[in-house]
């Protein structure tokens, strides 16, 4: 039971990690992103560029740490949705990443053209919009629609288990439907990727991540739930084995 608390305030602390980082990244990234000028801007503020990059890369150990930490207890009641989630869970890191080479490159590419003495920037117009299309096409595709395809799966298997109090997996279950009808509804235009909209349907997934680590750094997981779950586990297996 020891280790059942240590994996509750490990999976708290990461749920934490990824949502302030997550914020941080997307904030520090702004010169590079935003504003007609990012050509220049991103050379001025490189390191601010970098440090954000490294936001996003501690997000992505922090999403893979809390999937194989959560595995062997999803496993417990139904270990193919638990092997989906970690499976899932390191797609949408990998989306994350390429959106952090994307946006490295993007600030390559303006180091090159601060260097080059600001020459006709149509040169390099064409290279840093695709840089541009492809972290947002990123961001939209892993922290957005594989957000929502995660947070699915363990907040069922939570909402059956009694691993948490139910209302925590009733949020999470809610959540990722709004998230992923956003980031449908992103795709195909309805309105824009940062928007009042997008926001709004973004919160309860966010409330989620927050109230799960929260209750899991206070709480822990219900251990007595956990020990029916083994129990009928070990029934199963040994019942199939007969």
């Amino acid at each position: 039971m020891n280790s059942i608390r240590k994996s509750s305030i490990i999976v708290g602390v990461l749920f934490l990690l990824a949502a302030v980082t997550a914020v941080i990244g997307l904030v520090l990234y702004d010169p590079i992103l935003n504003g007609p000028d990012y050509m220049t801007r991103g050379a001025e503020h490189a390191n601010r560029i970098i440090l954000g990059a490294i936001m996003e890369l501690v997000l992505v150990v922090s999403a893979i740490g809390t999937a194989t930490t959560m595995f062997p207890l999803l496993r417990t009641y139904n270990e193919t949705i638990a092997l989906w989630h970690v499976c899932f869970r390191f797609l949408e890191a990998v989306v994350i990443t390429i959106g952090i080479i994307s946006v490295l490159s993007l600030l390559t590419l303006s180091r090159e053209y601060v260097a080059a003495g600001a020459p006709d920037i149509a040169s390099f117009q064409p290279s840093g919009t695709v840089l541009k299309a492809i972290h947002d096409w990123t961001f939209m595709i892993g922290p957005n629609f594989l957000l929502g395809v995660n947070t699915i799966m363990y907040s069922y298997i939570f909402y059956k288990s009694g691993l948490v109090p139910r209302f925590i997996p009733v949020l999470g279950i809610t959540g990722s439907i709004l998230v992923f009808a956003a980031s449908l509804l992103e795709m195909f235009g309805v309105f824009p990727q940062l928007s009042v909209w997008g926001a709004l349907m973004s919160l309860p997934v966010a409330a989620n991540e927050m109230t799960l680590a929260v209750w899991l750094l206070a709480k822990g997981f219900n251990e007595s739930a956990l020990a029916s779950l083994i129990a009928r586990k070990k029934a199963r297996e040994s019942g199939a084995s007969v």
